[in-house]
């Protein structure tokens, strides 16, 4: 089996996933646009070779690099990055070089559009907010009159957080118009009052799901990004739960084979006319990739096992062979330079010396999203999980 991997360097753990496939005997290609010298040594070992490109985002380069690992092992089965941005590079080259493995290009905008997934949710039930994708000032004026404030607006094909506005006023609407790239297709959502609860996963080629997670956000990635604030969330135990049965309902419905999934819901914090009550699930957003930040790791520490061995194992041999049994919730907090806190590291290595799993400093081109400073802790149920992230982000002042 020939795999080649888009970008194995980044994230620059990634190379976890090239060892699996290469433990498995799949001849596991490398193409980026980092130098070979740069890479890690990890990714270097795991991978039987590497075709460095100019610009990744240069089609024809990224072309010729398949076509001549084609010349020299033979079919590709399957092109995989793990990474948002280049799902549509995949989906092109499985259609040019006919690599049946994977998404094509025509069953891929449910899954990158916002305003098309929701059409996907509503055939298994789950409703979604209302919506406008706007082209004009006079549309997104109309949309707030029907729905009223605060509203959401973002790409309507984006990655993560990156510009998403909550909008409260018409004032603020008026100062987003003026400086909205028309280029950029946009779209509208009235603002849904819940939390974040995600669905991850590794699925079959009969979209069965093989190992589950979910997580729980303590606080949006939207205000993360844009208000600089704390990042914090954890993983809860799934076996059984609504979002675990909804979760498998939608990896179907989105046709997810042989796929790493990552699925985000809102949990209503109160009831809304035409969604539903307080607790219930709402659909948000669909990722065909594995989840981002530190979660493969998470879900690792959640169920001592290794989901990159799980993902490799679906590919290589369509099965999972463990029966994944879920023992700790693990949390994440990620606290923001220039904020004070009431703990310091040594305070919460004493507090939490068995708990702790490690402290690690984010690269800054992450740390929007992600924080600065990153801790990973382990408790035996929530609540203890959720005390613990608590103390480690408690401010000097609170």
């Amino acid at each position: 089996m020939n795999l080649i991997f888009i970008s194995p360097n980044f994230p620059t753990y990634y190379w976890n996933f090239c060892k699996s496939l290469k433990d498995r005997g799949v001849t596991v290609l490398g193409i980026g646009d980092a130098p070979y010298d740069g890479l890690m040594s990890e990714t270097k070992a795991n991978l039987n070779e590497y075709y460095k490109v100019n610009n990744l985002q240069d089609y024809n380069e990224v072309y010729r690099a398949v076509a001549f690992f084609i010349s020299k092992y033979g079919r590709i089965d399957y092109i995989e990055s793990q990474n948002e941005f280049w799902l549509e590079l995949e989906a092109k080259l499985r259609e040019d070089f006919n690599i049946n493995n994977g998404f094509r290009p025509h069953e891929l905008e449910v899954m990158k559009y916002k305003s098309k997934m929701k059409a996907v949710y509503a055939s298994v039930g789950v409703p979604t907010a209302r919506y406008v994708v706007f082209k004009d000032d006079q549309q997104l004026y109309d949309f707030c009159d029907e729905v009223g404030f605060p509203i959401v607006v973002k790409p309507d094909n984006g990655v993560g957080a990156s510009s998403t506005y909550k909008l409260k006023n018409k004032e603020e609407v008026a100062e987003f118009l003026k400086n909205w790239d028309r280029n950029i297709s946009f779209i509208a959502e009235e603002y849904v009052y819940g939390h974040v609860e995600t669905f991850d996963g590794v699925t079959d080629s009969q979209y069965n799901v093989l190992f589950c997670t979910s997580h729980v956000m303590l606080n949006s990635i939207m205000d993360n990004v844009n208000e600089g604030c704390d990042t914090s969330f954890y993983g809860q135990m799934v076996k059984g739960t609504d979002i675990e049965e909804v979760g498998k309902q939608v990896v179907k419905a989105f046709r997810a084979k042989n796929r790493f999934f990552h699925f985000e819901f809102f949990r209503l914090d109160q009831d809304k006319e035409g969604l539903g009550k307080k607790g219930d699930i709402v659909g948000l957003e669909v990722n065909m990739r594995a989840p981002g930040a530190y979660m493969p790791d998470m879900m690792n520490y959640s169920y001592d096992a290794n989901v990159y061995d799980i993902f490799a194992d679906s590919l290589v041999y369509d099965k999972c062979f463990i029966e994944p049994q879920q023992k700790y919730c693990i949390g994440y907090v990620g606290r923001r330079d220039g904020l004070k806190y009431k703990a310091h590291i040594q305070q919460i290595r004493m507090k939490f010396k068995d708990q702790l799993i490690s402290h690690e400093i984010v690269p800054e081109v992450l740390a929007a999203a992600m924080g600065n400073q990153v801790y990973l802790l382990k408790a035996d149920n929530e609540k203890d999980i959720i005390e613990m992230i608590n103390y480690v982000l408690e401010k000097e002042d609170d």
